[in-house]
């Protein structure tokens, strides 16, 4: 619940800068020299790409929740057999040791959107956050052909 309430309030937050930014490219547009209808132009770009870019995040971690509550109903979400240190941060040797089983489940069976998922997990464990976002989006797209 912590982390909706973070995203949702950084969203909001984002949403209103980028109103303001493009109010500033607006403003700059109709000063009317060449110059500033440039910048305004760019300055609009700007709160375009940003937009993409939080929708596309938006998406994603959507449909990863969305997969994660149904491996849950299935009973079949990674359970956390991670070592820790004193400090509460994850065992380096037990995350490799997971991730590799993972792995390997993943290798033997490469069309089951359920061991991507797991996989993801142990990358993000790993701290490796792109190998895991990839790796989560093979899970979404294999688990949206299986429908």
């Amino acid at each position: 619940m912590r982390a909706k309430l973070s995203y949702a309030i950084t969203a909001a937050v984002l949403v209103v800068y980028f109103i303001l930014v493009g109010s500033r490219g607006v403003m700059l547009i109709r000063s009317g020299t060449l110059l500033t209808v440039t910048f305004g132009i760019a300055v609009l770009i700007l709160p375009v790409i940003g937009l993409w870019f939080l929708w596309k995040n938006t998406q994603f971690v959507r449909r990863a929740n969305a997969l994660a509550a149904e491996l849950d109903a299935e009973g079949g979400l990674p359970v956390d057999e991670l070592k820790r240190t004193p400090g509460g941060r994850i065992d380096r040797d037990s995350a490799d040791e997971v991730f590799a089983r993972r792995k390997a489940e993943t290798e033997a069976a490469p069309d089951d959107w359920r061991s991507w998922f797991r996989l993801a997990v142990a990358y993000h464990d790993a701290r490796d956050t792109p190998r895991a976002r990839r790796a989560m989006q093979r899970a979404i797209t294999l688990h949206q052909a299986s429908r």
